[in-house]
C-alpha cells in the first residue's frame, strides 16, 4: 500500500516524499544561508510558497469544469491535487527575482533545489516500487447476508474497493461522491467494504444519508484492512482485472483523483 506509517501517524507515500523533500530544501537552504549568503533563506521560503500556490492553481485550472460547480473545493488541499508543472513554474518565477537581485546566490539556490528534488524523487521511487498483495481469497458477506463475495473471484473486472466506517468523518464526506461515480460507471466495479461495524449500523447510516450502493460488504473483523496493511480510514484501493493493486488513495479522495485512478485501470482501447 502506498502509505507510510510513522508511529501513530500515517501518510500517503507521495505526500510524505514531497514533505520530506521540502524540509530538506528548506533545511539545506537555511544552513547555506547562515554560512554563505543570508539572501538564500528568504528565497527558499518564497520558492516553497510560490511553488505550492502555483501547483494548486494549475491543477484547479486543468480541472476547471469540476471546480466551477463546487468552487470551494479549490481550498480542499488535504484531498491532494497539485500540478508538478505548476509547481515548477512557481519556483522558476522566484528564481527570476533571485537572479535579478543577486547572481552570486544562484548556484547555492540550484544546490538546495537539486537536493530537495533528489530526496523527493528517490523516496517516491522506493516507496512506490513495492508491489501490493494479491486480492484475498477469503469471503465477506454482503449487507443482507445473502451472498458471500471474495475479491479474488470477481470475474476479471477492475474494481474500486473503499474501506470505510460510519463513524469516520472523511469517509462520510467522500461517500456521496463515490456513490455518484459508482452509479454511472459500467466499466469498473465499486465495492464498499465497511470495517468493524454490523449490518444494522451500516443500513441505518445508508438510509439516513439516502445513499444507494450496489455492493456493500460487511467486514466486522477488519480482515481487508489487515490484508492490505491499511493504517486507517478511508482507504480506496484500485484493483486491476487480475486483482492486483494498481494504486491506492489514503484519506478523503477528490473527484479528480478518483477519475485519474480509475483511468489507470481501463486499457486505452476501451476508454
Amino acid at each position: 500500500m502506498d502509505v507510510v506509517t510513522l508511529g501513530p501517524l500515517a501518510f500517503a507515500s507521495d505526500r510524505l516524499a514531497a514533505i520530506i523533500g521540502i524540509f530538506v530544501f528548506l533545511g539545506l537552504g537555511s544552513w547555506l544561508a547562515h554560512r554563505y549568503d543570508k539572501r538564500l533563506a528568504p528565497w527558499t521560503t518564497a520558492a516553497v510558497l510560490s511553488g505550492l500556490i502555483a501547483a494548486r492553481a494549475l491543477h484547479v485550472l486543468i480541472h476547471l469544469d469540476g471546480f466551477l460547480t463546487e468552487p470551494w473545493r479549490a481550498l480542499y488541499v488535504w484531498q491532494g491535487g497539485f500540478s508538478m508543472i505548476g509547481g515548477a513554474m512557481g519556483v522558476a518565477i522566484t528564481l527570476v527575482f533571485l537572479l535579478r537581485e543577486s547572481r552570486q546566490t544562484l548556484p547555492l539556490a540550484a544546490v538546495t533545489l537539486a537536493a530537495g528534488c533528489f530526496v523527493w524523487f528517490t523516496l517516491t521511487m522506493l516507496w512506490q516500487a513495492a508491489e501490493g498483495p494479491a486480492a484475498p481469497r477469503f469471503t465477506l458477506a454482503n449487507l443482507d447476508g445473502t451472498q458471500l463475495v471474495a475479491l479474488s473471484e470477481r470475474g476479471g473486472r477492475p474494481a474500486v474497493v473503499n474501506l470505510w466506517a460510519t463513524w469516520c468523518p472523511p469517509c462520510r464526506r467522500e461517500m456521496p461522491l463515490l456513490a455518484e461515480v459508482a452509479a454511472v460507471r459500467t466499466d469498473v466495479d465499486f465495492i464498499f467494504a465497511n470495517q468493524g461495524e454490523g449490518p444494522s449500523v451500516i443500513q441505518a447510516y445508508l438510509d439516513d444519508q439516502n445513499l444507494q450502493l450496489e455492493t456493500v460488504l460487511v467486514d466486522p473483523a477488519q480482515s481487508l484492512s489487515r490484508h492490505y496493511g491499511a493504517p486507517g480510514m478511508p482507504v480506496t484501493l484500485f484493483l486491476g482485472a487480475d486483482g492486483q493493486v494498481v494504486t491506492t488513495h489514503f484519506g478523503e479522495i477528490s473527484r479528480e483523483a478518483l477519475n485519474a485512478a480509475i483511468a489507470k485501470l481501463i486499457p486505452a482501447d476501451k476508454e
